[in-house]
């Protein structure tokens, strides 16, 4: 049984002025103690894909589809469902960790109050669990640290924090959006290993939004990479990196940096991504697509590919014999 299953998962926000269909018919499946990467550009549509699993999307956001987790109706839930079911079931680490955490708590008092409200602990039990997560995620002084607020703690410690209020009360799964993004390489290799551990030592499901290659490349078991709100590729790591099957995660990989390209120019994707004003008709990255062909104008491709694992939305994709 999948642990997240969504279903033609559409979310179009609609406000006086515009609307914008930010996520256009996403089909995705989360195995049990699995991880699993969404990658593409800003405004492909990732982070809105994860806060509609925890259903913290705003009011105006019109949200349609199929989205379960664990077996559970995530779009009927009511308010008071939701508050056991987000900390208990689903837990988020945002990407900015100083606007995620209250300024006005210390660390501490923040995971000790979550593993109160969910598993009904004392006081004293919850902040020793606190000292315990802490220690987990290999915060250093971690009994000192639980008097700490947030702006006394360095980005990194920060991060970590973050991650240890999210496992409090061990969810099954964890979302991730861009956790690393605003970490130097050094704290970033560093958190993305502690994840990896973390996720194998409880057994969690993990979904990370990146659109860092070498981020997925460190942690995922499966990558899905949306573009214009959609999923363009789904597959394992390790076959997209070794040959992506859709234009625009060649195009990916061939815009990542590395050493051995000293000396040579940058590989980019021309143009820009479409603004989602109406929702694509056609195959929305054939404006920018050195391939493209009448036959990517006449309809949104399906999905196709060599092998029911490895799937991509292109015309040019040989389908499996």
């Amino acid at each position: 049984m999948s642990l997240v299953s969504l279903r033609d998962l559409h979310v179009t926000f609609r406000t006086r002025d515009r609307t914008v269909h930010a996520v256009n018919g996403v089909d995705l499946d989360l195995a049990p103690g699995e991880t699993l990467c969404i990658l593409g550009e800003s405004g492909s549509g990732k982070s809105v894909t994860l806060r509609a699993l925890m259903k913290l999307l705003p009011r105006f956001a019109e949200v349609r589809g199929g989205i379960q987790v664990a077996g559970q109706d995530v779009a009927r839930m009511s308010e008071s469902q939701l508050t056991d079911f987000r900390g208990r079931d689903v837990a988020m680490i945002f990407q900015e960790p100083m606007t995620a955490l209250d300024p006005v708590f210390t660390i501490g008092r923040q995971i000790s109050e979550t593993v109160q409200r969910h598993e009904r602990l004392s006081r004293t039990a919850a902040e020793a669990r606190a000292l315990e997560l802490l220690e987990l995620v290999q915060i250093p002084s971690a009994k000192r640290r639980l008097a700490a607020y947030p702006h006394e703690l360095s980005g990194g410690l920060r991060q970590r924090a973050m991650i240890a209020v999210a496992l409090a009360c061990k969810p099954r799964l964890l979302l991730a959006d861009e956790p690393t993004t605003a970490l130097d390489a050094t704290v970033q290799i560093q958190v993305l290993l502690l994840l990896r551990d973390l996720q194998r030592q409880l057994g969690m499901g993990v979904i990370f939004v990146t659109h860092d290659l070498g981020v997925a490349g460190e942690i995922a078991d499966r990558v899905a990479v949306m573009y214009a709100g959609k999923v363009v590729e789904e597959g394992p790591v390790a076959g997209l990196m070794r040959g992506p099957l859709h234009p625009y995660a060649q195009g990916l990989l061939g815009a990542t940096v590395h050493p051995s390209m000293r000396g040579k120019r940058l590989t980019t994707i021309p143009g820009a991504p479409p603004a989602l004003d109406v929702a694509p008709a056609a195959c929305a990255f054939a404006p920018r697509c050195e391939h493209a062909h009448d036959a990517c104008l006449r309809g949104v491709p399906a999905m196709r590919g060599p092998e029911p694992a490895r799937q991509a939305r292109c015309v040019l994709v040989p389908e499996a014999a």
